[in-house]
């Protein structure tokens, strides 16, 4: 299994020999509903799109995960699984095949990939995006994503679980508090799930962010706080910090072939 880093929340996954994009963010600034004073992300140079995708998984609607101006210049005929929220934004765009992935239901991509929604994050006092489980049928290998850091305690019945991508660092902001959970959050999955490897996401990478939010942002904890964490509480599970735009095998044990 490859995995390559492409910003923010942004992934490509090369697994059972399929290429799956998961909540891209390539191409333009990031801006939350044209407001560009109150936030705006935005790198040097697009990032290429990565040729040959299989499949669009997006976890979220807003725009950090759902993002119009990268899956407007995608192949609008790839295939995308979604949570609901995330559907809209796609099937406004005119993508033809749509899945559609509440809690709990499963999608099958040729019969070699396995995906999972759990619930992920809360966004706004009613609607709860989606966290992803995905298994390489043949082997069983196992892929937990979930970009805020709400892990549901369900997936506990699913341990033990090969790769985890989820944040490390905690970010709050005055009177919302959290809005992503790293730290202790991350230390709770990994007692759960037992992962081999964890990976950190929704880090900034080559981005820069600007605007009103960027000032009121309070952030704490790193890679290296984690692994102390890791430490103090015998988990074996190894920490990994990929570079962005870095295409890398994942080291994993025979394990996951067991499962």
């Amino acid at each position: 299994m490859f995995l390559t880093w492409l910003d923010s929340n942004s992934w490509l996954l090369e697994i059972g020999g399929k290429r799956i994009l998961i909540d891209p963010w390539l191409v333009g600034s990031l801006i939350f509903s044209n407001l560009d004073w109150l936030f705006k992300g935005s790198r040097s140079q697009n990032r290429p799109i990565p040729d040959n995708i299989d499949l669009i998984l997006l976890s979220q609607g807003l725009e950090d995960h759902a993002h119009p101006p990268t899956l407007q210049v995608l192949d609008h005929s790839i295939k995308v699984v979604a949570s609901p929220n995330a559907a809209k934004v796609v099937q406004q765009l005119g993508y033809t095949q749509v899945t559609v992935l509440a809690h709990s239901e499963s999608f099958t991509l040729n019969n070699q990939i396995e995906i999972k929604a759990f619930p992920g994050s809360p966004i706004g006092p009613t609607l709860v995006e989606n966290s992803y489980l995905l298994k390489e049928l043949a082997s069983g290998l196992t892929v937990y994503y979930e970009p805020h850091g709400y892990h549901s305690p369900h997936l506990q019945q699913s341990a033990p679980i090969d790769v985890v991508i989820t944040p490390f660092v905690d970010m709050t902001l005055p009177l919302l508090g959290s809005f992503i959970k790293g730290g202790n959050s991350a230390l709770e999955v990994v007692k759960w799930l037992q992962p081999q490897v964890i990976l950190p996401t929704a880090a900034g990478g080559d981005v820069v962010f600007e605007g009103l939010i960027t000032k009121l942002l309070q952030s704490k904890g790193s890679a290296e706080e984690f692994r102390w964490l890791l430490e103090k509480n015998n988990l074996s599970t190894r920490v990994l910090e990929p570079k962005p735009g870095d295409r890398f095998e994942l080291p994993l044990e025979k394990r996951a072939l067991a499962i």
